[in-house]
């Protein structure tokens, strides 16, 4: 498994926290922060699941 699987996923969480910590809180700046860090995290995680398409690609091309 690609790590930017794993760490996309690790932001995607982190960032959904600050955003609810962010709604409960007022803090609209760590709202968006939360939204931000949420949305780069989805992204990172595409890229790891292309990268692993990728590879399992190759991997059956030189079969």
């Amino acid at each position: 498994m690609d790590k930017n699987r794993s760490e996309g996923s690790k932001h995607e969480i982190k960032g959904k926290v600050k955003e609810i910590a962010g709604k409960v809180s007022g803090d609209k700046a760590r709202e968006v922060s939360g939204k931000l860090e949420k949305n780069a995290g989805k992204i990172q995680k595409a890229i790891g699941k292309a990268a692993d398409r990728a590879q399992r690609d190759e991997e059956r091309q030189h079969r």
